[in-house]
């Protein structure tokens, strides 16, 4: 399994951000996309999750309502679309993917995710 994250740069608080995930070599749909974060001088935040079976999505709190997570067909990827961005959403974002297709809080947590793709820099300048 293989996993690229891309699209990060910087933009204008308030302004929009693009990520997408480019996942491969899973053999069946039963697993879940994550998005995490890491700002500097802070721990990996996992902020939204993707159930590539069903559909279904997770969001934090701190991105509820601003971001959305979903899947690209054409590209075969899934993206984090990113809305009303803030200073503080700058961070390093990492897609990463585990076994399982549930995404609730409780398995939002890096420990129940095998693979990770590099992670893309996000810088919100206000």
């Amino acid at each position: 399994v293989q996993l690229q994250a891309f699209g990060g740069g910087l933009v204008q608080a308030g302004e929009s951000q693009r990520l997408s995930c480019a996942a491969s070599g899973f053999t069946d749909d039963d697993y879940a996309i994550g998005w995490f974060r890491q700002a500097p001088g802070k721990g990996r935040e996992g902020i939204a999750c993707f159930d590539s079976r069903d559909g279904n999505t997770w969001y934090a709190d701190s991105v509820q309502g601003r971001f959305t997570v979903g899947s690209d067909n054409t590209e075969k990827s899934v993206y984090l679309q990113m809305n009303s961005l803030k200073p503080e959403d700058t961070a390093v974002y990492y897609c990463a993917a585990k076994p399982g297709n549930l995404c609730s809080s409780f398995t939002m947590q890096t420990i129940f995710y095998t693979f990770w793709g590099q992670g893309t820099l996000v810088t919100v300048s206000s």
